[in-house]
């Protein structure tokens, strides 16, 4: 089965089995967290969501990415490396089942 899912304001493509990474969710490693946002299942479309249907999911992580390193050349300089950017932090999520 096939889903659509949204999570913290993003769509998500699914199936049984796969990993997403999704915004942080107030969940612990190993918690079990459903989501009854589901914009589409295999042929159906809601509008806007589908009654009835829920996918539900296993935490793998919380955790944040490192920050790139940002190059910036400037001529006979010293500054030109320079660690820069954001990393939002993130929910890895294995969907194990879908209700439908």
């Amino acid at each position: 089965m096939n889903a659509i899912i949204k999570v913290g304001g993003k769509q998500y493509y699914v199936t049984e089995g796969s990993e997403i990474f999704a915004e942080k969710i107030d969940a612990k490693e190993g918690d079990i967290v459903n989501f009854k946002q589901v914009l589409m299942l295999d042929s159906k479309i809601g509008n806007p969501y589908l009654t009835g249907v829920t996918v539900q999911g296993e935490v793998l992580k919380n955790g944040k990415s490192k920050k790139i390193k940002v190059f910036k050349y400037k001529c006979k300089s010293k500054s030109n490396r320079l660690t820069q950017g954001h990393r939002q932090p993130y929910t890895k999520i294995k969907i194990t089942k879908i209700n439908g």
